[in-house]
C-alpha cells in the first residue's frame, strides 16, 4: 500500500505493505537474546488453587505471567529516566513515533583491548545526511545476534566523541544492535549515555537510545522512515518494536 506521509512539511513516500522490522523477539528460551547477567525470560500459566491458565491444561483460555527484563531480554527503548536518580519515563518522554532515518553498516575498530564504533567512522558514513535517526548494524552481522548471550563478552561500543557528533548532528534517536552504547565494565561512567542525552548540559528529554535491534543483511544502508513503537510502560525504558519503510522514488 503506497502512501504519502507529511513530515515537517516534507512529503515522503513509503510502502506500508512492507515494513521491515528491525526488534528481536522475546521468547521464553536460553536462547533468548541475554545480557546483564541475568537467567532467561520467563512465561508460565497463571496458577491459581486447581486453575491453571491454559487451554491444553483444560482453561477456557491462555493466561500467561511474564516475567523479563527490557534491558536484558530485547529490543527495548530506552530515555534519560534510565541513567537519572529522578524517574523519567519512556512512555512520557516519547510523544512522536515517525522519524526520518539513516541506516549505517559500521566495522568496529580496535582499540586497545576493546572494539569501538568511532567518531571518524561515524562522519565518513552519514556523509553529511542529519536524519532525526541513526540506525547502527555492526559488522559482522550474523541471526545468531538474535539469540547471543552477551554477559562477559566485553561488546563493542560507542566511544564518547563519537556519541557527541551524534548529538551535535541533532540526531535524536539512535539505535544499535547492541546490549548498550558503553563499554560492558566502566566503572559506572556511562560515558557515551551521558553524551548522547548531555546529562551535563540541556539534558535532551525527548531522545530515546534503542539497543538489542537486528538489522537483516537483505536490509540496504540508506535513507528510511522509522516507525519506533514501544509498550506503553511507564518505566525507564520498554520493550520496543522499531520499523522502517524504504523511501520510495
Amino acid at each position: 500500500m503506497k502512501t504519502t506521509i507529511t513530515h515537517h512539511s516534507k512529503l515522503y513516500s513509503i510502502d506500508l505493505s512492507k515494513p521491515l522490522d528491525i526488534s528481536i523477539p522475546l521468547r521464553a528460551s536460553k536462547s533468548n537474546v541475554n545480557a546483564w547477567y541475568i537467567g532467561e525470560p520467563t512465561m508460565e500459566p497463571v496458577k491459581n488453587k486447581e486453575w491453571i491458565g491454559s487451554v491444553k491444561a483444560g482453561a477456557d483460555v491462555n493466561f500467561n505471567n511474564i516475567c523479563f527484563n527490557p534491558h536484558a531480554h530485547g529490543t527495548h527503548t530506552e530515555c534519560i529516566g534510565h541513567i537519572t536518580e529522578e524517574f523519567h519515563s519512556i512512555n512520557k518522554n516519547l510523544q512522536q513515533f515517525f522519524f526520518t532515518a539513516e541506516l549505517i553498516s559500521v566495522a568496529p575498530e580496535n582499540y586497545m583491548k576493546d572494539t569501538v564504533i568511532s567518531k571518524k567512522q561515524i562522519e565518513s558514513l552519514l556523509k553529511g545526511k542529519t536524519p532525526e535517526a541513526l540506525v547502527i548494524r555492526t559488522m559482522p552481522n550474523t541471526k545468531e545476534k538474535n539469540s547471543r548471550q552477551y554477559s562477559e563478552t566485553n561488546w563493542t561500543y560507542l566511544t564518547e566523541d563519537a556519541m557527541v557528533f551524534i548529538r551535535e548532528q541533532g540526531i535524536q534517536h539512535l539505535l544499535i544492535d547492541l546490549p548498550s552504547v558503553d563499554r560492558e565494565h566502566d566503572g559506572g561512567k556511562l560515558l557515551a549515555h551521558k553524551a548522547f542525552w548531555d546529562f551535563d548540559g540541556e539534558r535532551r528529554m525527548h531522545c530515546t537510545i534503542t539497543e538489542l535491534i537486528y538489522v537483516r543483511n537483505k536490509i540496504k544502508d540508506g535513507s528510511y522512515i522509522l516507525n519506533l513503537q514501544i509498550a506503553p510502560f511507564e518505566n525507564d525504558a520498554a520493550p520496543s518494536k522499531p520499523i522502517l519503510y524504504k523511501l520510495l522514488e
